[in-house]
């Protein structure tokens, strides 16, 4: 059985496209009346009108800007039930705007949505209004009744984009936890490795160089097979003194910190983009500060690319400057800005890369997405 999960968003858009076709039935209809007529096909053509719309502006729901085409399309969404229940003569029109209804919230600010929920249901009243069964007065009573109904759809639609908002949001806050939980586990490991070469160093060797001391007195004092034991005593010592500084030396050698683990922790929660990252197999730094300053730079792209881009994905490139410093990059394909603004985020990134002598540069464009690039020395050998 496949893995297959269907998220907030996908459940609406099918949802929508079965009441769509559900609508669609007395089309095909041998006996319809009228079938065949102008009429007919007028009905036809804004009911595929209606689906063709539908289909694409649900195609991605997560944008709250839209741009023209999606507010074309959206006006679409919005005549075609009244042409339908103009030409049917039935109130079909009024379902489909029960659809429309379940995308607003998605595409617009609420205020906004509202307004045009209103609007679109306010179509119908002519519509009512031109046949003999209906005053003027029962057309505003029946189209409030598919106001009614449009409104609650509205509202939960509205429930469901806020709901998966939070999920997103908790996912991403997760995946920060989550990498930060493995740089501290990084961090944690390289200092215990200094703590223990140090331990080993400041007493282990030092009691062994105060023995190696008393042995070297005590070969000068002895004579005969006591002295060849001293001696190989003294030899074992000596043998063991090198051996625990060798061990030192090989703990203090691995004391850097590996972002890789951290990295990919980071990049595997982010809701709605995709991420490439490319960096070396085994990129090190010296310092948990230095570490901590990168994965940051990460995370505020990252967050950039989902909250304020809203782009589909985001490349992450780190790489080793010849003069040893970190380079990163990142690019995102959002929707950008006429001018790059630094927010809290971006301005206490930048201050922390000042400290350790870095920069920070940020480039966007509306339409071209947003940029960043951090330079960062630090210390240690290369990756």
């Amino acid at each position: 059985m496949s893995n297959l999960r269907l998220t907030a968003t996908d459940l609406l858009r099918y949802a929508g496209l079965f009441t769509w076709a559900c609508v669609g039935l007395p089309l095909f209809f041998p006996g319809e009346p009228g079938r065949g007529t102008a009429d007919y096909y007028a009905w036809l053509a804004a009911y595929v009108a209606f689906g063709g719309a539908y289909w694409l502006v649900s195609r991605q729901l997560n944008r709250p800007t839209p741009d023209l085409l999606r507010l074309l399309l959206l006006a679409v969404m919005s005549v075609s039930p009244a042409v339908i229940s103009h030409y049917s003569g039935t109130g079909l029109g009024g379902i489909l705007l029960l659809v429309s209804a379940g995308v607003l919230p998605w595409l617009l600010p609420p205020a906004f949505g509202l307004a045009w929920l209103i609007a679109q249901n306010l179509i119908l009243v002519p519509v009512f209004a031109v046949h003999e069964e209906f005053t003027l007065l029962q057309a505003f009573l029946q189209v409030g009744l598919y106001f009614g109904y449009s409104s609650f759809t509205f509202v939960t639609s509205l429930v469901a984009k806020r709901q998966a908002e939070a999920h997103d949001e908790l996912r991403r806050l997760n995946a920060e936890l989550r990498a930060t939980r493995a740089l501290l586990a990084e961090s944690s490991r390289a200092n215990e490795r200094v703590r223990i070469s140090r331990e080993l160093h400041d007493l282990l060797g030092h009691h062994l160089t105060a023995l190696s001391l008393n042995l070297e007195v005590a070969s000068h004092r002895t004579e005969g097979d006591a002295r060849a034991h001293v001696r190989q005593a003294q030899s074992l010592t000596r043998l063991l003194l090198s051996d625990v500084r060798d061990v030192v030396s090989e703990l203090r050698k691995d004391v850097s910190i590996d972002l890789s683990e951290a990295l990919a922790r980071l990049v595997e929660g982010v809701p709605r983009v995709k991420v490439h990252v490319q960096l070396p197999e085994d990129i090190r730094v010296d310092g948990a500060e230095h570490a901590q300053i990168l994965l940051r730079v990460a995370q505020e792209a990252l967050t950039n690319a989902v909250r304020h881009g809203k782009a589909d994905n985001l490349w992450l490139t780190f790489s080793r400057r010849d003069d040893g410093a970190i380079e990163v990059r990142a690019e995102d394909d959002g929707a950008g800005c006429e001018v790059a603004v630094a927010g809290n985020g971006l301005t206490g990134m930048a201050e922390r890369l000042r400290r350790f002598g870095g920069e920070l540069m940020i480039d966007s464009a509306p339409g071209r997405g947003f940029r960043l690039r951090a330079i960062l020395p630090v210390g240690g050998a290369g990756p």
